[in-house]
């Protein structure tokens, strides 16, 4: 019989009419006024996907009550009875208000149609001067709650230009002007939110995190955001994961676990985020530190779940908690009375089967949102005070008031409320409000422990000595930071994960420019292993106290002796062929050079075996030494090059000279003309022959 559902809602007035017995004023979802109040409230909550086969009308009473959002529900009310009742306020002037139980997001289209319409019918127009009366039978619009409604229902209202003020809406779609023209919202957007929690996992230096979202507008921009917002930063997704009615939630732990990842945030409603953290104590998970969004971090009843802390510790961020004056005697007042639900009904979506709530229930429920929908009606109450041109005790009476009209003084919103000065920004975003971090102590409440302030000036700050932690750790790292000196080497595609090694001598790491990377050196400076800085190279000299630097001096000494002795023998013996044969004047200028430890070596000699031994130790001299300056950058390699110098100038005058000394001393026999002459005819007689 489901399908005749949609007619009897239709009918509902007449029959209800016929049948109660209660004033229609006792009816909680409407009130009388000179101006109607729209009003959107998921008091019951649709607990996963809807299927049928013919259109039907959803019946919200019989889903699930949500009893923050009940508690949202009568704020409303509470807040346009305050208005009616002030003299400062739109005086003289009273306002009515059509609220519907929105439960659902594609089922709730006849409630969003009844606010759109007059005397019950919806009338396209093409020219607003003629036809501004049959825009709507309400003025704005307070709602809807979570993204996705907003995203169904808006456009409806956004055509006419209908004011939609909601208090819950945080996707970053609702602040594009050119696709929601009369969209505004006293919850502060998504990217808010986002920064508080990349703040505070920035704050604690946690790299390694996983981000679990609903898997619906809300969750998926929030997790878009985030990715966004950690480009820039350290901070590391490991692992994320829409949250749906037929998630598993065993295999999500596991994936965490094998990841071993340690902070885990939950974007996500009350609804979706109660069945995961229910399953996380079942399923035994523990020493984790879960950062909560603002649509749960202040939910009642997990905190008290049995278990609840042995998952770890739960951090969040919330609104400051706001004292709306007056409220908890409204309920009190409330439900002290005798109501008869189904008074007055109109429509569909108007009873609440609320009446086993108590006070209590009512004050234990999540006070998430509360000033929200508070200054989201007050806003348009403001706006329809400006646009009546109230003041001075009374409104001008001659004004016919239409819905772009409380647009227009909307956007020029500014006005104090519990100390807060409420305005919008151009795109219809909130500026005013703060976050609270908040702990889950163990009482069982959300202890404020920080704070984080938008307007007028930025300020951030968390007291770490209000937490208490019930993990092992506050460390949530792919890989730990390396030591001094050592370069990071990514291992997979996560930059936080890594391995370390070593910078070897003569280079050195930056941290700071490129972590990554082991720099090298200049020519002039030097660095140990592990180091994270060049030093400048100190020149070092061999001290004349060396033994070495003793026997380089000995051997250049005897260098110089050698050749001088040489020089005044082969003087002696000038005219002789064994000094001729020596290059004649031009031995002298080699003895010379080699004095003064010069290897400009002459070009014309006459013996050439004696010339190719000495060159060829020359060659294997010099190869030595250079191999050796490839191989060693210490301070002996100026004794090094010493020697090498040395050796040279020896070759030449060992293997040159001396045996023509040798020849001119104990040979001279051999040293006359008739035996160089007898030399000669032996060699040509060899050559001829």
């Amino acid at each position: 019989m489901k399908h005749f559902l949609p007619s009897l809602c239709l009918l509902g007035s007449l029959l209800l009419r016929a049948l109660t017995q209660c004033p229609v004023h006792t009816s909680e979802f409407q009130l009388e006024g000179d101006y109607l109040i729209g009003g959107l409230f998921d008091v019951h909550h649709v607990d996963g996907p809807v299927y049928h086969d013919r259109p039907e009308a959803i019946d919200c009473a019989s889903e699930n009550l949500t009893e923050s959002s009940y508690r949202r529900f009568q704020l409303m009310r509470f807040s346009v009875e305050e208005i009616n009742n002030s003299t400062n306020l739109l005086p003289n002037v009273s306002l009515g208000y059509e609220i519907f139980d929105h439960c659902s997001d594609i089922q709730n289209f006849p409630g969003i149609l009844n606010l759109i319409s007059v005397n019950g019918l919806i009338q396209p127009w093409g020219e607003p001067q003629k036809n501004l009366s049959s825009v709507s039978k309400v003025i704005a619009v307070v709602g809807t709650y979570t993204s996705t409604e907003t995203l169904s229902v808006a456009p409806l209202f956004m055509m006419n230009l209908i004011p939609m003020v909601s208090y819950g809406a945080a996707t970053s779609v609702f602040s594009r002007k050119q696709n929601f023209p009369s969209f505004f919202r006293t919850v502060h957007p998504n990217k808010d939110v986002i920064e508080v929690i990349v703040n505070i996992i920035l704050h604690f230096n946690w790299r390694w995190v996983a981000f679990l979202n609903v898997d619906d507008d809300y969750g998926n921009d929030g997790r878009y955001l985030f990715i966004k917002k950690i480009k820039d930063t350290e901070i590391c997704l490991a692992y994320t994961k829409g949250l749906n009615h037929d998630t598993d939630y065993s295999q999500i732990f596991r994936q965490i676990e094998a990841q071993r990842v340690n902070v885990i945030i939950v974007f996500a409603p009350e609804w979706t985020a109660e069945p995961l953290i229910e399953s996380a104590i079942q399923l035994n998970v523990t020493n984790k530190v879960w950062i909560a969004g603002d649509a749960w971090s202040l939910n009642k009843k997990l905190p008290k779940e049995k278990g609840i802390r042995n998952i770890g510790t739960v951090l969040g961020v919330s609104e400051p908690a706001v004292t709306i004056p007056g409220f908890s005697d409204f309920i009190y007042y409330l439900k002290s009375q005798t109501h008869c639900e189904n008074a007055g009904q109109q429509f569909c979506n108007q009873i609440c089967n609320c009446s086993n709530l108590s006070q209590e229930d009512i004050f234990s429920a999540d006070p998430s949102f509360s000033f929200p929908v508070y200054s989201a009606v007050y806003s348009i109450a403001h706006a329809i005070h400006n646009a009546l041109q109230c003041g001075a005790g009374t409104c001008n009476g001659n004004i016919t008031l239409y819905p772009h009209m409380v647009l227009a003084e909307l956007k020029k919103s500014n006005f104090t409320l519990l100390n807060q000065s409420i305005q919008f920004d151009e795109n219809g975003d909130p500026k005013f409000g703060a976050y609270s971090i908040v702990f889950w102590n163990h009482s069982g409440d959300a202890e404020e422990v920080g704070i984080y302030k938008f307007h007028p000036s930025f300020h951030f700050f968390i007291n770490n000595s209000k937490i208490q932690w019930y993990t092992k750790g506050k460390v949530s790292l792919c890989s730990p930071e390396c030591p001094v000196g050592h370069a990071k080497k990514p291992d997979g595609i996560h930059e936080c994960c890594f391995n370390c090694e070593i910078c070897l001598n003569g280079t050195y790491v930056n941290s700071t420019e490129d972590p990554y990377k082991c720099i090298n050196c200049k020519e002039t400076e030097w660095s140990a292993e592990g180091s994270t800085s060049c030093n400048l190279r100190v020149v070092e000299y061999t001290p004349f106290t060396d033994s070495e630097a003793i026997l380089i001096m000995v051997g250049a000494w005897a260098l110089v002796g050698l050749t001088l002795a040489m020089s005044v023998l082969f003087a002696i013996n000038y005219n002789t062929p064994i000094v001729r044969s020596a290059g004649g004047p031009m031995c002298f200028l080699i003895l010379g050079c080699l004095s003064l430890c010069s290897l400009n070596l002459p070009k014309n000699y006459n013996e050439a075996k004696a010339i190719t031994f000495c060159l060829l130790l020359l060659i294997l001299t010099w190869i030595i030494f250079f191999t050796v300056h490839v191989l060693y950058r210490g301070k002996y390699i100026q004794t090094l090059n010493a020697l090498a110098v040395l050796s040279s100038l020896f070759s030449f005058l060992l293997w040159y000279f001396l045996p023509k000394c040798y020849i001119i001393i104990f040979q001279p026999h051999k040293n006359t003309q008739q035996y160089f002459q007898g030399l000669i005819q032996n060699y040509t007689k060899t050559i001829s022959q």
